[in-house]
């Protein structure tokens, strides 16, 4: 799963659920007035506002903090509580469950359903059976990464594909002149991720279908409550979990099944920012804060190929024709300039840069989004493109990207830490990702 998409944080002081604006697809209209003083008449001006996903009227009630964002048109809840801490420690050491239903689903069926879809991504789909479910990224002509996201193979010529921007039309043009249909099901189906440690033994118990033999990064159909769902072992947090494909009409009936007996497992609901830490820690990474799309770069630097995202193993060079091949092909014989690497910040070391002013760091709470400069010396090498201090290892990690030369496991860098508006280093060792992985995440059977 990715969970980007120009998400923004709101406070509120009420937020009922919204209806949805007709004519204007997702997103209801807000009249703001504009004053004309040489007609003196007031005009109205168009400001698209959130609305509530599927679960809306079952998470507005429990988040105490009225702390959220807006993704993709929808309130999506930042954080339940005032603080995440019991939301993350859901995710580590029993269930939580996050309302993903904002991501882009597309549905693609037809005779050359399988020929579209080979064409877009740089994997090779004739390699993936039904019930599989893949991670994948696509380019544009020039092999830089327009997104990426999962595709489910949930018939022979029928596929799930989530996306993290909006891609219909991208898909459509590509698919000109086949036998093929995309359908945009983004307001059908409904989605839930249920991750945590618990989290098998939660569906066992609630849901119709073999959730005990289902494998990671597979994908079956059963019932919750009597509501035909598909259940895939997939997740944003690298850890044991589950996404549940709902349809959007009966979604409340998944979320009030599985909360009544997730009171059993310790569930709990849980929003972005325990869920930014854990997509950290499990090496993931999120489009528009550690990459740029392709398609919304200003410059040059701002794209990236999927050799320079730990994206290698996704681009199958041998198979047929595909969007960005030509130029996949140079880079893998010639070699890109930078690297994603998980880098680990000496926490001793900012003990002591702290100390000089006669302070104390405190470990953040909060996963940052801001982009901060690594070094070489005096030579910048990269950046770290999201920093988070991690519970359950107890050390202050980041993702970030670095010129290829420093990107070795083992290389010792600098990044740029301040102290009381002035600028100073703290060493940093390039690690390997993802920081957290444990068995459980891929163990079958549960």
């Amino acid at each position: 799963m990715s969970t980007s998409r120009g998400s923004r944080e709101i406070r509120a002081g009420s937020l009922a659920p919204l209806e949805k604006a007709r004519g204007f697809g997702m997103t209801p209209l807000k009249r703001a007035p504009a004053y004309n003083p040489i007609l003196r008449q007031i005009f109205f001006e168009a400001t698209p506002l959130p609305i509530g996903t599927a679960f809306h009227e079952r998470t507005f009630p429990l988040c105490h903090s009225l702390n959220y964002r807006e993704w993709s048109g929808y309130y999506t809840v930042s954080v339940y509580e005032v603080h995440h801490e019991h939301e993350y420690n859901a995710i580590r050491n029993a269930a939580a469950l996050i309302d993903i239903s904002p991501l882009y689903k597309y549905l693609i069926t037809g005779k050359d359903a399988t020929r579209l879809v080979n064409r877009v991504i740089t994997r090779d789909i004739n390699k993936v059976k039904v019930g599989q479910v893949i991670y994948c990224c696509w380019c544009d002509e020039e092999g830089k990464v327009i997104d990426d996201g999962t595709i489910s193979r949930l018939e022979e010529n029928v596929y799930r594909w989530t996306a993290a921007d909006p891609s219909l039309r991208w898909f459509r043009q590509n698919g000109l002149n086949m036998d093929v249909r995309v359908e945009d099901i983004s307001e059908k189906v409904a989605a839930l991720a249920l991750q945590g440690p618990t989290s098998a033994k939660l569906l066992k118990s609630v849901a119709e279908g073999d959730i005990a033999n289902l494998k990671y990064f597979r994908v079956t159909r059963g019932k919750i409550a009597g509501v035909p769902v598909d259940i895939s072992r997939t997740g944003y947090t690298g850890d044991l979990g589950y996404e549940i494909w709902v349809p959007w009409n009966d979604a409340v009936k998944v979320w009030d099944a599985l909360a009544e007996k997730g009171k059993q497992f310790d569930l709990h609901a849980a929003g972005m920012l325990a869920l930014d830490v854990a997509r950290v820690e499990a090496g993931l990474l999120l489009i528009e804060v550690d990459y740029s799309s392709s398609k919304k770069a200003l410059i040059a630097s701002q794209k990236f190929s999927p050799y320079e995202l730990g994206f290698a193993k996704m681009v199958h060079l041998e198979k047929e024709n595909f969007i960005g091949k030509r130029a996949l092909e140079q880079d893998a014989k010639n070699g890109v300039p930078r690297q994603f690497v998980g880098v680990e910040v000496d926490w001793t070391d900012v003990e002591a840069l702290y100390e000089r002013y006669g302070l104390t760091p405190a470990a953040p709470s909060q996963a940052s989004r801001v982009a901060v400069p690594l070094y070489s010396g005096e030579k910048q090498v990269g950046k770290a493109t999201t920093t988070s201090w991690s519970p359950i290892l107890k050390k202050m990690i980041a993702l970030a990207s670095v010129e290829t030369e420093h990107s070795k496991l083992g290389t010792e860098l600098q990044m740029e830490i301040t102290i009381e508006a002035i600028r100073l280093k703290t060493n940093v060792k390039v690690t390997a990702m993802p920081f957290f992985n444990p068995p459980r995440k891929t163990a079958t059977p549960v």
